[in-house]
């Protein structure tokens, strides 16, 4: 029987959770950036570092067993005490800072919603084996492990009350991590002020800067309680760090792409006939130009010279582009590369399998590129305002076209829905 009670926002709603902590002596040891920017590589090296990181939790394994192992692991450490649970529903208070850069935002739980509703907006594609992968670690540990990443414009109490506890108020939690990031943070259980919050958010409107796949996760586990008959619970709501973007301007960085096995010299040959193509000794000098070209352009780099893509001909890439579509989403240079360069111009399937992702750093794409015999892609960042433009009028970029930052660090809090 289908539960009737799914219809639960009615603009966007904030409340407070009791947080699942850690209660090791090396915080910073035991935490991680997001799953997503964690190769197997770094898991090893995050367990070397400290038994209980959190990466046991968020990146369990590669058996059909490790959903399993992860909510063992997580009700393990509960029972020892090296996650305890808070006492009084909060919500978060969380500064992240670090040479030239500041954010503060507050964590909570939000209501979920339907992007229709346009309460809270995805702007960008997701990957079903991603997020069947996230779903099926949030199903069998009941948990959010991780805060999707909110941005709303502000002023107002929430804002107010953010800055407020940060600066007059001692922090639960003053770590610095390998990176060289510091991370705060406080709890705020007064009942007045979590209202006062909780009724300003419910007037605002909230982008989703990173977490796409958790927010769609979030939302196949409602449906699937709803639908075998549960009435609302903890499933209608999900973990979410919340950022005024008026008064914290977010970073967007670049997020790259490797081919492997399309060779550099076969990928180059094959552009010249749809953009123009200049050839670079240093790869300095091709990012430089990156840099500075107008409308789309593309680095291709590898084994051998690297090489900038400027002026696609807008004849190819008008046809191959999709029906229905606005200008400016036509005009962002991920939409150029997923509908025209990689299926059109190299015959690629843009999926995880063919065209691999790599967050921010060029230099480890292109050694990537070089160690699958590939061409590594590298792109600028998207501009903040076409990301919000595009969303607003409801379409999606292409999937990993943003990268926004700082994102916020993964076991400073955590929840289960069994503790909330």
């Amino acid at each position: 029987m289908r539960s009737t009670e799914l219809p639960l926002p009615d603009g966007l709603l904030l409340r407070p959770l009791r947080g699942v902590r850690y209660a090791v002596d090396d915080l910073a040891a035991a935490t991680t950036p997001p799953y997503d920017l964690i190769s197997p590589h770094e898991v090893r090296n995050l367990l070397d570092v400290h038994p209980n990181n959190v990466v046991r939790l968020i990146l369990p394994g590669f058996d059909r067993h490790r959903y399993g192992e992860a909510r063992d692991t997580l009700r393990a450490w509960l029972a020892e005490g090296v996650l305890v649970v808070d006492d009084l529903p909060a919500l978060y208070v969380y500064e992240q800072s670090g040479p030239g850069f500041l954010q503060r935002g507050l964590i909570g739980n939000v209501g979920l919603s339907d992007p229709e509703e346009k309460i809270i907006l995805p702007h960008e594609e997701t990957v079903p084996g991603l997020v069947a992968d996230r779903l099926g670690l949030m199903r069998t540990t009941e948990a959010n492990l991780e805060p999707i990443f909110l941005l709303y414009e502000g002023g107002g109490t929430t804002s107010r009350l953010v800055d407020d506890v940060a600066t007059t108020r001692m922090p639960l939690i003053d770590v610095r991590t390998s990176d060289g990031a510091r991370h705060r943070l406080w709890a705020v259980t007064d009942p007045d002020e979590i209202e006062a919050a909780a009724a300003d958010m419910r007037e605002r409107q909230a982008l989703i800067a990173d977490g796409h796949h958790r927010y769609a996760t979030y939302r196949l586990l409602q449906q699937e309680r709803h639908a075998a008959g549960a009435s609302n619970g903890p499933w209608d709501f999900g973990l979410a760090l919340l950022v005024d973007s008026t008064a914290y301007p977010p970073e967007v960085k670049a997020i790259h792409r490797v081919v492997p096995g399309l060779p550099l010299p076969e990928a180059v040959n094959r552009a010249k006939g749809a953009c123009r193509v200049q050839e670079f000794t240093e790869l300095e000098d091709a990012l430089a130009g990156l840099a500075t070209a107008p409308g789309p352009a593309f680095v291709l780099a590898g084994e051998g010279h690297a090489h900038l893509l400027t002026d696609p001909d807008p004849v190819q890439v008008e046809r191959a582009m999709p029906p229905g579509r606005s200008p400016r989403w036509r005009s962002l240079g991920t939409s150029v590369l997923t509908e025209f360069l990689l299926p059109k111009v190299w015959g690629v399937t843009d999926d995880e399998r063919s065209v691999l992702i790599v967050h921010h750093d060029a230099a480890e794409a292109v050694r990537l590129a070089r160690d699958t015999s590939g061409t590594a892609i590298l792109l600028r960042p998207l501009p903040a305002e076409d990301v919000l433009a595009v969303a607003a009028q409801g379409e999606k970029v292409p999937r990993k076209s943003t990268s926004f930052g700082p994102k916020p660090r993964t076991g400073l809090v955590l929840r289960t829905f069994f503790t909330d």
